[in-house]
């Protein structure tokens, strides 16, 4: 059966169809950006200001430096204990205003007038107007809680803590004013050894810095040996390991050679934390390890110690 189909149409309403619109011409090909290569792109990393923030060697915790200076330059996650001035040290242990110093301007000569790539002479200007310091060390006498002590901090960022001439008369005059004051001697030492831009005339300074010591244990006086980091060589072999009680700060390097001197000169393998204060300390060189915010405390503490006799013998008359 065939099927029928109806187209409906609408009278008055046929539209005529519009013809199609013509193509668009042909533009430029389709471009698409580059993609940037890595050299050329911009960092996003935030420039953190100068002096601000300083990052432990031991945890790496960013520490703030208003706050590291707070706790003496002891990193509040892993103590480990940062280099710390001389002045800041000495402000750390005694009481305030107690500090008088001595030999205050006392100055290094260039007697054999040292060259190299800059002068001896260039190298003390330098290091003078970049510390404030006249040399790698200060000397005084002040007073620790109820101790009045003859006194003597090393600063490491004086040529590197070197004794020279001036080291060593600074120290060996403080040292004779504690004897003559019947005053405990106290040395805090961070030192590279001798300073080898005065040859002969340092390597004197170890002979006479324990000769004095020598006197002033005749008298029963007592003198304590503070090692810090580093402590080596020249300094190390003379009046730094002869204290009657020797401590140490943690981790401090302890030593007269370098590790890698030691090692090719032996043939052998070192052991594990070798010249560290907590191999030391294992081995018996060092009596004890002080942290640096306990230092002033445990100072006074072996002070009434090792001067009970003297105060028994002053109450006798």
């Amino acid at each position: 059966m065939a099927t029928t189909t109806f187209t409906k149409k609408r009278l008055g309403l046929e539209t005529p169809e519009s013809p199609a619109p013509p193509p668009p011409p042909p533009g430029p090909p389709a471009s698409f950006p580059k993609k940037p290569k890595i050299g050329q792109t911009k960092s996003r990393k935030r420039d953190i200001p100068e002096g601000l923030w300083t990052k432990c060697p031991k945890c790496s915790v960013m520490l703030y430096d208003k706050e590291l200076d707070e706790n003496l330059k002891v990193c509040q996650r892993c103590h480990h204990h940062f280099p710390i001035g001389a002045r800041e040290r000495i402000h750390s242990l005694v009481e305030t205003c107690s500090f008088q110093e001595m030999d205050a301007e006392m100055t290094s000569l260039d007697v054999l007038e040292f060259t190299g790539v800059a002068s001896y002479a260039t190298k003390l200007q330098d290091y003078q107007k970049s510390t404030g310091l006249k040399d790698a060390v200060i000397t005084g006498v002040g007073k620790i809680n109820a101790h009045k002590v003859a006194l003597g901090v090393m600063d490491f960022n004086f040529l590197g803590g070197s004794m020279g001439s001036v080291v060593g008369e600074k120290l060996t005059r403080m040292i004779e004013t504690g004897t003559s004051k019947s005053l405990p001697v106290i040395i805090i030492s961070t030192s590279g050894g001798a300073r080898m831009y005065e040859g002969m005339f340092s390597l004197m300074q170890m002979a006479k810095t324990c000769g004095a010591l020598a006197y002033h244990a005749k008298q029963k006086l007592p003198y304590i040996s503070v090692l810090t980091h580093p402590t080596t060589a020249g300094v190390m072999a003379s009046f730094a390991s002869v204290g009657d009680l020797i401590i140490a700060e943690p981790g401090a390097m302890i030593g007269f050679a370098g590790p890698r001197v030691i090692k090719d000169t032996t043939q052998s393998e070192l052991p594990p934390g070798f010249q560290t204060a907590e191999f030391l300390l294992e081995h018996g060189l060092i009596d004890a390890i002080v942290h640096r915010k306990e230092m002033k405390e445990r100072l006074s503490y072996y002070l009434d110690y090792l001067t009970e006799g003297q105060r028994q013998m002053a109450s006798l008359g």
